[in-house]
């Protein structure tokens, strides 16, 4: 009998075992800097005008990024919470171009612009203008609607104060200029009455009461207030949309004669504190450029005199109302 052959079993076909695809991710490249140190032309003239109107930059324009400029984008971003790198990124770029317009080619070239306003004019604009420059010191006596020498000449020295084209006539850098300085002038100003600085506003009704630092952000003023009666009224400018000033009820908690802020390395004479590190301060910068820029959450006084007095009449404790009236 033939025996029968023993097979081996059969084996399952072997499948080499999958691999998952490698994914390689490519890390996305630094946004390419629009402007940047060393460079020239119109595109940076363009940026030292834009940095000009937010006083970060001071004219004449040079088309040059040198370290003046870079400094002052390095001052814009910081305000801002951006990294300040003095170089001009995308983003910094976005945000100067929505606080700022175009420069004109004359801003952008050193010349002066068309006239808006000029000698021998007449006009209620004209006395604003006039006006505007009383509050800092460029023009003396009675305001009028008669653009004559004595305006010309406030005006020449405006501009050469500020190294652009001196004319003596008011062209629309010179008006913007002067706009950001200062403020609407009051109907006091306007008359030649002895201005008030809180223009009449009422006294928030938690300021009738006790002793009160009464700060208006409507009107801008400050009035030292005792028992309802108003002792001084000075004005005040406040913090940017990005630091603003607190508002509400408060107490003076601290006072240094001599303060120099240890966040941002600045002087803060006759400092009384209120919030925080929020407080009521001399501010060379608002005695030297008015309205144009802000504070970093601070009540900034420009006249020397009044809060010197001021400082030595608040005692600790002192009721501090900020509102809008």
């Amino acid at each position: 009998m033939a025996g029968t052959e023993a097979t081996a079993p059969t084996q399952a076909p072997t499948t080499a075992p999958t691999t998952a695809p490698t994914t390689t991710v490519t890390p996305r490249p630094e946004p390419e800097p629009v402007l940047e140190p060393g460079e020239r032309g119109v595109r940076v003239r363009e940026l030292q005008g834009r940095l000009s109107q937010l006083a970060w930059f001071a004219p004449p324009m040079t088309g040059s990024y040198d370290p003046t400029t870079r400094a002052g984008v390095r001052g814009f971003q910081d305000k801002r919470g951006f990294e300040a790198t003095g170089i001009v990124d995308p983003r910094t770029w976005r945000r100067l171009l929505t606080m700022t317009r175009m420069p004109s080619e004359a801003e952008m070239f050193n010349r002066a612009g068309p006239a808006l306003f000029e000698p021998g004019d007449e006009s209620g604009q004209v006395r604003n203008i006039q006006a505007r420059l009383r509050q800092i010191a460029w023009f003396f006596g009675d305001v009028s609607d008669h653009y004559g020498d004595q305006t010309a000449e406030a005006v020449r020295g405006f501009q050469a104060k500020r190294q652009i084209p001196v004319t003596g006539k008011v062209d629309q850098r010179t008006l913007e200029l002067l706009r950001s300085m200062t403020r609407e002038p009051t109907a006091d100003e306007l008359a030649n009455r002895e201005p008030d600085p809180a223009d009449g506003s009422a006294l928030d009704a938690r300021c009738l009461t006790g002793v009160a630092l009464c700060v208006d952000k409507s009107s801008n003023s400050l009035r030292y207030v005792v028992d309802g009666d108003t002792r001084m009224t000075v004005d005040v400018r406040f913090g940017s949309a990005e630091l603003p000033t607190r508002e509400g009820q408060f107490a003076v908690f601290s006072k240094s004669r001599d303060h120099v802020s240890s966040l941002y390395d600045t002087s803060m004479p006759y400092a009384m504190f209120f919030s925080g590190g929020q407080a009521v301060h001399y501010s060379p910068d608002f005695a030297a450029n008015g309205y144009n820029g802000a504070s970093h959450g601070c009540v900034n006084v420009r006249d020397l005199g009044a809060i010197q007095s001021l400082f030595d009449q608040v005692a600790i404790g002192t009721k501090v109302v900020v509102y809008r009236s």
